[in-house]
């Protein structure tokens, strides 16, 4: 009897909120590799409280997946909150420098106009290059820049992708998994 597994896989990203100590994202990082789950992006950062750090983490992942890699993340000591975020409940965002090259005037009038209908901004000009930074969706990112790439593309870097969940619900909510795995972390 054969058994089927085919759960459609989707990008989830999982907020964390961590204590702010020396190597938390390399532990982080590790249970990620351990697990043999493969990060498409992450973006660290301060919060507004004190010794307290923000992390976003995507990956392509299936549900039974997502549930099993945010309970491994709740486990670990410095992790003080983890939520699942989906692309339905939550904004997600990235930013996106892209040199581009623009050889003459027109190519360079044609760069600028295209930036401004993608509402993005010209960092840098150069003789023959310009540089675009561009805020918003990865869908947005990506037309942009399919239509630069006729130009020619010379470099890009991007952050990784930030969410933050729609509405009222935050990563400071109490949960009962919370609870449960504290427990053990605050006897140490």
């Amino acid at each position: 009897m054969k058994r089927e597994f085919d759960a459609e896989k989707k990008l989830y990203t999982l907020a964390i909120l961590v204590r702010d100590t020396p190597g938390v994202l390399s532990q982080v990082a590790r249970l990620f590799s351990r697990k043999g789950y493969n990060i498409e992006s992450i973006v660290t950062g301060a919060t507004d409280r004190p010794n307290t750090a923000r992390m976003a983490i995507s990956i392509l992942a299936d549900e039974l997946m997502i549930d099993q890699i945010a309970g491994q993340c709740r486990k670990l000591i410095p992790v003080l909150a983890v939520k699942i975020l989906d692309e339905e409940t939550s904004i997600q965002r990235e930013f996106s420098l892209i040199k581009v090259r623009a050889g003459d005037r027109n190519a360079r009038d044609e760069v600028i106009q295209m930036a401004n209908i993608f509402r993005a901004k010209i960092l840098d000009v150069s003789r023959d290059t310009l540089t675009v930074g561009i805020f918003g969706g990865k869908d947005k990112t990506q037309a942009l820049t399919g239509l630069l790439a006729d130009y020619g593309i010379l470099e890009i870097a991007k952050t990784g992708t930030l969410a933050i969940e729609r509405g009222r619900s935050t990563i400071y909510d109490d949960n009962k998994l919370k609870e449960e795995y504290n427990y053990g972390k605050n006897v140490l």
